[in-house]
C-alpha cells in the first residue's frame, strides 16, 4: 500500500478522483485537505466529507485551508461544477465533522509522520501546499513524491484548445494562485506535473463499453461517475471533465502509465493574457537556468488508465 494525502477541491473530478482512490485497494489515504479552487475551501471539505460518507471511507480526516489564494482575489470559475459542486447529483449534507486542524498544519503532521514513505496528490490549486512550505521549508525532502494536475506544457494541442483558466493559456489550478504554485514549483520536491495536454487529451474518453460496465455496477462511485457524466454532458462538455483529476491517481498507482520529460518550467504571475500559464523552456541557447526542473507528463496510455479506472470504481 502506498500512503497519500489528497489536497484538492471536489468538484466532480476530484471526488471521482477520491472514490478512484479509496477503490482502487492499493492507495491508503491519509488525510484530505481542501483548498479553495473550484469552490471556496469550506464547501470543497463539505464535498470531501460527503464523498467518504458515501463510500463508507468516514475514517479519514478532512481539514480546509484558506479561503482565498495567497495574495490575490478568489476568481469565478467559467466552469460550473453544479450548484452542489458535485454535479447536482444531490448527496446528503455530512453528519462526519471536520478535522480542527488548518491544512497546511494538517499536511505537516501527516507527512511527518510518514516522512519518506508518503506521497501528495495536488488536484488543486496549490495554496495548502505553498503555506506548508513557507511553515516548513524541509517538507518537500519528507514526501516521496507530489503529483498534480496543473498547468500546460505543449506536448498536446488539447492543452491549449481546452484550456480551463479564465484567459487564453492557462490552466484553473495554476491560474486560481499562480503565486502559490511558484513556490511550490521551486519548493525542491520530487515534483510530477500532468497537464491538461495530457489530462484532457482526446483518447480520454469513456466509450460505450466503459459506460456499459458502469452502467452494470451496483457500486455507488459508478453510480456518482455516470452521473457527473451525464451532468458534464448534458452542458456540451465532453466526458473528459469527469476525469482529469483521476490521472494523478492513475500515476500514483502505476507510474509507467505516463512518458515524462524533464523540463524547465516557469509560472506566469503578472501577464494580462497569461496569468498562471506553466511557461517551459525548451531552447537551445539562452536557457535560463534558474527556472525549476520538472518531470511533465507527455503523454498518456489510455486504455491502461480506463483498465485501472473502472476496476476500482466498479
Amino acid at each position: 500500500m502506498r500512503n497519500i494525502i489528497f489536497d484538492t477541491d471536489p468538484g466532480i473530478d476530484d471526488a471521482v478522483a477520491i472514490m478512484f482512490a479509496i477503490g482502487s485497494g492499493q492507495l491508503d489515504v491519509k488525510a484530505i485537505t481542501t483548498v479553495s479552487g473550484n469552490l471556496r475551501a469550506d464547501r470543497c471539505s463539505a464535498n470531501a466529507r460527503k464523498v467518504l460518507e458515501l463510500i463508507g471511507a468516514e475514517h479519514i480526516p478532512v481539514s480546509r485551508g484558506m479561503q482565498s489564494p495567497l495574495v490575490r482575489a478568489y476568481p469565478k470559475d467559467p466552469f460550473s461544477h453544479g450548484d452542489d459542486g458535485l454535479g447536482n447529483l444531490g448527496l446528503p449534507d455530512p453528519a462526519l465533522l471536520e478535522d480542527s486542524r488548518f491544512a497546511p498544519d494538517l499536511l505537516i503532521d501527516v507527512v511527518n509522520e510518514h516522512a519518506g514513505d508518503i506521497s501528495i496528490l495536488g488536484i488543486a490549486p496549490l495554496t495548502n501546499l505553498a503555506l506548508a512550505v513557507m511553515k516548513d521549508p524541509q517538507l518537500p525532502r519528507k514526501v516521496r513524491e507530489l503529483i498534480i494536475v496543473g498547468g500546460a506544457y505543449g506536448f498536446d494541442s488539447a492543452g491549449s484548445s481546452r484550456a480551463t483558466g479564465d484567459n487564453p493559456v492557462s490552466e484553473w489550478n495554476i491560474y486560481v494562485d499562480p503565486e502559490a504554485a511558484r513556490i511550490v514549483f521551486n519548493a525542491g520536491f520530487n515534483l510530477t506535473a500532468i497537464g491538461l495536454d495530457v489530462a484532457t487529451h482526446h483518447s480520454i474518453v469513456l466509450g460505450r463499453q466503459h459506460r456499459a460496465t458502469l452502467a452494470a455496477s451496483a457500486n455507488k462511485a459508478a453510480g456518482f461517475l455516470s452521473g457527473v457524466v451525464d451532468f458534464v454532458e448534458s452542458r456540451g462538455f465532453g466526458s473528459y471533465c469527469a476525469l482529469i483529476d483521476s490521472l494523478a491517481v492513475a500515476v500514483a498507482l502505476d507510474p509507467t502509465i505516463i512518458s515524462t520529460e524533464a523540463v524547465r518550467v516557469g509560472i506566469e504571475t503578472q501577464g494580462e493574457l497569461t496569468v498562471g500559464q506553466t511557461v517551459v523552456d525548451r531552447r537551445e541557447h539562452f536557457l535560463w537556468t534558474h527556472l525549476p526542473v520538472v518531470n511533465v507528463a507527455s503523454a498518456i496510455d489510455a486504455g491502461r488508465f480506463f483498465e485501472l479506472l473502472l476496476k476500482a470504481i466498479t
